[in-house]
């Protein structure tokens, strides 16, 4: 599994920050300024796009384990980019180090590890908690 990914791949993802990811979306008495949980999910799927392609047919990939820091604010209207680049390779486990940019400077940094699994299996497994 995973085979032709290696240590270095990286990709990117972007998004404009609208009202809907700002701290504002959930509390109007907040500036509006891009929310943590989005800027931790555009990491994800810049990390996610990483790997698909080098997943089984019929595999997904899930986020295991996030460490970032948000380390400045940026405003609605500005554009953000993260991204992700393969760190570690162990199994079905990609290590990935992350980071997040507005047009001034690096807003986030850190870590993000994902696992690779068999969707078929996942949705069993779902099934079964439903059921139990």
């Amino acid at each position: 599994m995973l085979e032709g990914l290696r240590v270095g791949d990286s990709g990117e993802k972007s998004v404009e920050v609208t009202r809907e990811l700002t701290i504002a979306m959930h509390d109007p008495s907040l500036p509006e300024v891009y929310g943590t949980p989005m800027m931790i999910y555009l990491m994800e799927v810049a990390a996610a796009e990483v790997m698909q392609p080098f997943l089984p047919d019929g595999w997904i990939s899930v986020g295991v384990e996030v460490n970032v820091r948000h380390l400045a604010a940026t405003l609605k209207g500005e554009r953000v980019t993260a991204k992700a680049t393969v760190i570690e390779l162990a199994k079905n486990l990609v290590k990935f180090e992350v980071e997040a940019h507005d047009s001034r400077q690096l807003i986030g940094s850190g870590t993000h590890t994902r696992a690779g699994l068999d969707l078929e299996r996942f949705k069993r497994g779902l099934e079964r908690r439903e059921q139990g």
